[in-house]
């Protein structure tokens, strides 16, 4: 079973497999239903329909809408970090190109394919449509904790700031490829990637 959402993003966190399950069902009501009416007509009570759970099952964990949108975009954040996890098992120890493509990628293939990822992300377009900071900032917390044993280096703030420095500007550049076209323009994504490897180059070789 997928992780549920932290608990600090849930009116109750659930304790029971059956209650783990129904939350997860919500989510993904939510994150479809995203895709298909936009955050601005989501209801609470049409996830609860789509998901087929009575609506006081939607409030015993969520008190609205944005709460839910919160934490699909926490359980986003997990599954990713899960994606690039598995990527770097097939890697080559210590290969950080190899580490940054695998970041780049599964970001970009979570953009294209998961559900309500488009309008919600990792929590850096909630409400939707506005641009903060802090989710881009737990992002590069979560790899350089995860990249710094991979690469054999220590996560000190020296790793944390290159890292920060190059999640911010491959979001906002990836935000451009995918204005300009819905699947991701593929000559910015080209010039991230090459821009990311510039930059990283000059703190990893």
């Amino acid at each position: 079973m997928k992780p549920v959402p932290h608990a600090t993003s849930l009116r109750r966190a659930p304790v029971q497999r059956r209650s783990a399950e129904r939350l997860t069902r919500i989510l993904d009501a939510c994150a479809e239903l995203l895709d298909e009416v936009g955050y601005d007509a989501l209801s609470t009570r049409a996830v609860a329909q789509r998901a087929g759970v009575p609506i006081g099952s939607v409030y015993r964990f969520f008190g609205n809408k944005r709460q839910m949108a919160d934490a699909l975009a926490q359980r986003n954040l997990e599954r990713y970090v899960e994606r690039v996890t598995d990527r770097l098992k097939k890697a080559g120890k210590g290969d950080w190109r190899a580490a940054m493509d695998a970041v780049l990628d599964e970001y970009l293939g979570m953009k294209r394919t998961a559900p309500g990822f488009s309008l919600v992300d990792f929590g850096n377009q909630i409400p939707v449509g506005s641009r903060h900071d802090e989710p881009n900032t737990r992002v590069a917390d979560r790899l350089t904790d995860l990249l710094a044993g991979y690469l054999g280096r220590i996560p000190d703030a020296d790793l944390r700031r290159a890292f920060l420095v190059a999640v911010e500007s491959a979001d906002t550049l990836v935000q451009l490829a995918f204005r300009i076209d819905p699947q991701g323009d593929e000559a910015i994504i080209t010039e991230t990637r090459e821009l990311l490897r510039a930059y990283l180059g000059r703190v990893l070789d």
